[in-house]
Parts: C-alpha cells; structure tokens; sequence
C-alpha cells in the first residue's frame, strides 16, 4: 500500500513540476507543440522506473497519479479528469511501461528489479524508449480526433522526445538524490 502511494504521489510531483516548471518554457519556445505534449515530460520517468520497481501493480497507482494530477494541474477549460478520452489517455500512458517490459520478457529478457537485481541503465533507457513509442503511438491514437493530420507526425515526435527525455531527467536527478542521501548520510 505504500508503494502505490509513493508511486501515486511521485507521479503527482512529476506532472506538476511538467505544468509548472517545463510547459510554461517550452510554451514559449514552441507555443504549436505544447498544446499536445511536453517535450521533457517527468511522469514518464516515474512510470518506467515505478513499473520497474514494482511490476505490473504500478499500473494502478499509474493511473490514480494520473488522474489527480489531471485534476489538480490541467485547468478545467482544457480538459475535464472524467472525460472518456482523457481516461483512455491516462490508461494508456500507465500502460506504456509496463507493456515495453512485457514485451521485453517476451523477448527473452526479464527486467523487472524483482526478477534482475543488477541491472545496466542502459537497459532502463531501452525499455524507456519502447515505452515511449508505445504511449507515442497510443496517444496519438486516443488524440488523432483531437489532432489535425498536418501536425500528426509532429505531435507523435513530441510525445516520443518528451518521454525520452523525461525518463533520462527523472533518472539523472533520483541518481543525485541518492547519491546526496549516501553523502550526507555517512
């Protein structure tokens, strides 16, 4: 139970520092893309290492992160948290993760931290990566009425880069903090 509040309050933290800290900066760099997707967007970050601590349960605490942070940071003019689409796109994005490492066990590699100890972050990075496009592809799926076809491949391009780089942020500062923690702590 504490993990999925962790995970859940995680998710919430990502997203907001996404609203508060990334859009308003990109929203002036690339005012045609931020209406869609962010191009560093941390959620992402905490539902690829989330599923890879937890496993398949984080799809749950996922969701609920997701949904309070819909409601808590997206204005109610632009999106309302019970809208249908906004559900499936939320289902979707807490989906993304823990498919890309399904379909890496498939493969024949088991990467969940319960089942790989040690594992190289590059691995992470990868399945990152597979996540990304998946959501990508979904999301520009749960979207496409929602999105003018001129600008399809661009909106699926932001949310690729988005994911990607919000995975590496999140990952390169939780490496930090621990490595803080380890300092101060000895």
């Amino acid at each position: 139970m504490v993990n999925f509040a962790v995970v859940a309050l995680a998710y919430i933290l990502a997203h907001g520092l996404t609203a508060h800290l990334v859009t308003p900066l990109q929203s002036r760099l690339l005012p045609d893309v931020t209406a869609f997707a962010s191009l560093v967007y941390l959620p992402h970050g905490v539902r690829v290492l989330s599923t890879w601590l937890i496993g398949r349960v984080a799809f749950f605490p996922l969701c609920l992160g997701a949904f309070l942070s819909e409601v808590l940071f997206t204005p109610a003019e632009v999106s309302v948290a019970t809208d249908p689409v906004i559900l499936v796109s939320i289902m979707v994005g807490a989906a993304s993760a823990l498919l890309a490492f399904e379909a890496m066990r498939v493969a024949g590699r088991r990467l969940y931290a319960t089942e790989h100890r040690c594992l190289h972050w590059k691995w992470l990075l990868l399945v990152g990566a597979l996540a990304s496009v998946i959501n990508s592809l979904g999301q520009s799926l749960v979207f496409s009425g929602e999105v003018l076809p001129d600008h399809s491949v661009a909106v699926l391009a932001a949310y690729a880069v988005g994911d990607l780089f919000g995975l590496v942020v999140t990952t390169l500062v939780l490496m930090l903090v621990f490595r803080w923690i380890r300092v101060f702590s000895a």
